[in-house]
């Protein structure tokens, strides 16, 4: 038997929740040494950051029974759980029939969730109201699935088929979306090329993604249940087949021994003795999925473990938290007035730190609260949480609630 790439086997071991976490303690570590060219690190600043998300978590869950950090959290509006009352009324065969509908949707509302910018809203038909962010996102996107957007069946609307993905245009998207010259939307051509790949990816595969149907995202749904041993599944495994299985769809970025590595950048600080070395694995948005569909898998009936094998999201609203509070201070005053790109040193840097520093404030967290990982997961301190603390700064401290990190974004990283 031939002996495997020693490339494509170090490729494989950043496509990881424990190679992100890894990969950004060392940079923390580097960090707090004064080695890091972008940031200083003020860990004296920390106790103010906690405080803040135990604050606005006890705000929004006084009784701390927080939902876990997903998508599902944006098909809720002002206590009205859209996707729930669709598929309460909607005639399953069985659970698993519900699970795949679930994976599609999430699958593709992730994808679309990659930043919305300051400006674009969605207005919502029930309420009237106009919803920016991820929320807007997640409404829009969700309208889009239940009124039959992504599926070539008319008589079945709620399912994401290959071929409607591959056909779908930019146009198509920002009907959808709501998108026009006073409506703008930062990365129309990336989100629909992503889900065209998407689809293209999908009818290739119809091994994973079609073992009891035509090929569809949800097809993934079958996969996964398969790898659950004794009805259990680890969280970290939804990840990694996430990024073994649909690696191919992302923009063409780093690649190593032929594998794509996805949300994986290059920064000089990280050494390694292998063909890895410099290299940052985050996987945002994989990872971001991953939370998502904790929730599906329970509702089919498999228990989802190791929750905190999964981290924190390296995105503009954790990372926000950390640079609001000073505990991240830039050493170029003038790179906050300078926009960045996503494979920037600085981006990278910040978005590494964001990663171990969640690992930080959930741990002293749990501490002031009394709880343990099992009782205050990490997606439960994101959603409570940091995420939350991250956007209530950013409103207060600047008219658009921009980031304070000016980033260049494509609409495929955040």
């Amino acid at each position: 038997m031939p002996l495997a790439n020693p490339e494509t086997s170090a490729a494989l071991t950043l496509l990881s929740a424990k190679a992100v976490r890894e990969r950004a303690h060392r940079m923390l570590a580097i960090g707090l040494e004064g080695k890091l060219p972008n940031f200083r690190i003020d860990l004296d600043r920390m106790d103010g950051a906690i405080d803040l998300v135990l604050e606005t978590t006890r705000n929004a869950y006084p009784s701390f029974e927080v939902p876990f950090h997903s998508r599902w959290r944006h098909f809720v509006t002002d206590g009205d759980n859209r996707w729930t009352a669709v598929a309460d009324r909607a005639d399953w065969p069985d659970r698993a029939a519900r699970a795949r509908a679930e994976f599609d949707l999430a699958i593709v509302s992730v994808f679309l969730d990659a930043g919305a910018g300051p400006s674009w809203r969605y207005h919502d038909p029930k309420t009237g109201s106009a919803i920016g962010r991820s929320e807007g996102l997640g409404l829009a996107s969700l309208a889009m699935f239940t009124g039959g957007a992504f599926s070539s069946t008319p008589l079945e609307p709620l399912r994401v088929d290959a071929d409607a993905l591959t056909n779908l245009g930019v146009a198509d998207l920002e009907r959808g979306m709501q998108v026009s010259d006073i409506n703008p939307l930062v990365g129309m051509d990336g989100r629909a090329d992503l889900l065209r790949r998407l689809g293209r990816l999908v009818a290739s595969k119809p091994e994973i993604f079609g073992s009891r149907d035509t090929p569809r995202p949800g097809g993934l749904f079958d996969r996964l249940a398969m790898l659950a041993e004794g009805g259990k599944l680890p969280a970290p495994t939804i990840l990694t087949e996430l990024l073994q299985q649909l690696g191919p769809i992302w923009p063409s970025r780093l690649t190593l021994g032929g594998i794509a590595l996805g949300d994986c950048w290059q920064h000089p600080a990280l050494t390694t003795a292998d063909a890895t070395s410099g290299l940052v694995p985050l996987h945002k948005l994989s990872q971001w999925l991953a939370y998502s569909l904790i929730e599906p898998l329970q509702t089919s009936g498999i228990s989802v473990t190791d929750i905190d094998g999964l981290t924190g999201l390296a995105e503009y609203r954790n990372g926000g938290l950390f640079v609001d509070t000073g505990v991240l201070v830039f050493r170029d005053a003038e790179a906050v007035q300078q926009e960045h790109e996503v494979s920037s040193q600085l981006v990278v840097e910040w978005r590494a730190l964001t990663v171990a520093l969640l690992d930080r404030v959930a741990d002293g967290l749990r501490q002031r609260l009394g709880h343990d990982a099992t009782s205050m997961p990490l997606a439960k301190i994101l959603e409570g949480g940091t995420w939350a603390a991250g956007r209530r700064l950013a409103r207060e401290r600047r008219a658009d609630a921009s980031p304070p990190v000016k980033v260049v974004s494509d609409g495929t990283v955040f």
